[in-house]
């Protein structure tokens, strides 16, 4: 890909879209080449310093640094997304209660069960 102007967002897809081309986990001078060698090594660490906060891909050590993959269960991105809202807020308990409130009921019964089925037995 040649340089050009990215609105915003679009650098951060196109690191996701190589992530998930490849086969494996990718250094970031693996991620940058395959995208745009044009581009900043500081840039694309620093891109997917912020995609793994968001928990949008995942990493690994290799070497002195990481190497990256990005996450394909959208379900894990939003799970880790809610839980990171979750913990920015001092106030937890009113975060949740304003969270349940606003479920629909089916929402709200399938909370329910997944809570019973995750508690521990009685002793």
């Amino acid at each position: 890909m040649k340089s050009r102007r990215r609105g915003h967002g679009d650098l951060e897809q196109e690191v996701i879209a190589v992530l998930a081309a490849a086969e494996g986990p990718l250094a970031p001078a693996a991620v940058r080449e395959r995208l745009d060698p044009g581009l900043a090594y500081n840039t694309v660490t620093t891109v997917l310093g912020r995609l793994h906060d968001k928990g949008r891909v995942t990493r690994v050590s290799a070497g002195r640094g990481y190497a990256y993959q990005a996450v394909r269960d959208r379900a894990q991105v939003v799970a880790h997304q809610m839980r990171r809202l979750l913990d920015d807020d001092a106030d937890r308990s009113a975060v949740l209660t304003r969270f349940v409130g606003a479920l629909t009921p089916e929402d709200e019964a399938l909370l329910v069960a997944l809570l019973q089925r995750t508690e521990p037995e009685p002793s």
